[in-house]
């Protein structure tokens, strides 16, 4: 059959083409973009925290910011902290509250399915993710030595988005398992535990021994050493990508898990 419709006057007409699935992510996209700027206390508590922390807590020792290894240290692991904590929130607590909505049942009947309505979550995280390492970079180019290279740069912030996708997943399995209540509270509990034993703070060099070795095995450890790895060349452990891929590994399967087990109580 041919995909025509017939109008009264008997000319046949083609039938309106489905919006493609670039169109639909970047109309969610935009969606919660939209969404989120309308709360500017959001926006502006995901670009100020890190920076506020790098401000007062890095920028007055001098031992830290003469030293260019120190400061890329610094900032990378403040940089971590920002990317981490903007992909929890967005996706912990903002799916469990999507879900409360009566609007969230109705998008999840809709024939284009759920590809492009998380696709343009992560698309607008992203954004935010980015937006937040500005001021950050601004803070650290003024009052510290961190001067990486273009090239180490642009492959440190690509790090930087490569290595939140695992926190992007746990973010689902909260979101979808827990409430919006629920959400918030577990979201805080595993973000700032991990971003401390990650050594996103507090550099994980400054660790006891003991500490410093079981940090290794953390995904915020690993995330960190990888990001530092592509902003300053130096090398790192040799098992953070591997620790890395497999908490995002386990993190995926949780939140595939944890959105068929809501599609199956919401929907059967």
């Amino acid at each position: 059959m041919t995909a025509t419709t017939t109008r009264d006057a008997g000319a046949p007409v083609r039938a309106a083409t489905p919006p493609g699935f670039v169109r639909l992510t970047l109309l969610h996209a935009r969606f919660h973009v939209l969404e989120t700027v309308r709360i500017p206390m959001a926006v502006i508590g995901n670009l100020l925290f890190p920076t506020l922390a790098m401000f007062f807590f890095v920028v007055p020792q001098q031992v830290i910011t003469s030293d260019p290894l120190l400061s890329v240290i610094s900032v990378g692991g403040l940089a971590m902290f920002s990317v981490m904590s903007t992909f929890l929130f967005t996706f912990g607590v903002g799916v469990a509250e999507d879900r409360a909505l009566p609007f969230d049942p109705y998008l999840r009947t809709m024939p284009a399915g759920a590809g492009p309505r998380l696709t343009g979550r992560v698309l607008s995280a992203s954004l935010f993710a980015l937006l937040g390492l500005v001021p950050l970079g601004l803070v650290a180019g003024i009052f510290t030595a961190a001067a990486p290279a273009l090239p180490r740069l642009l492959l440190g912030v690509a790090t930087l988005l490569a290595a939140g996708v695992p926190f992007l997943m746990l973010g689902l399995f909260v979101g979808y398992r827990l409430s919006s209540k629920a959400a918030i509270a577990v979201v805080q509990l595993v973000l700032f535990p991990l971003a401390f034993a990650g050594g996103l703070f507090m550099p994980a060099e400054m660790f006891p021994d003991w500490l410093a070795t079981a940090s290794t095995s953390l995904p915020s450890r690993a995330a960190r050493d990888l990001v530092i790895g592509a902003l300053s060349g130096v090398e790192v452990y040799a098992y953070a990508l591997p620790v890395l891929l497999g908490w995002g590994v386990l993190f995926t399967v949780l939140a595939v898990w944890a959105y068929r087990r809501d599609e199956g109580r919401r929907f059967r």
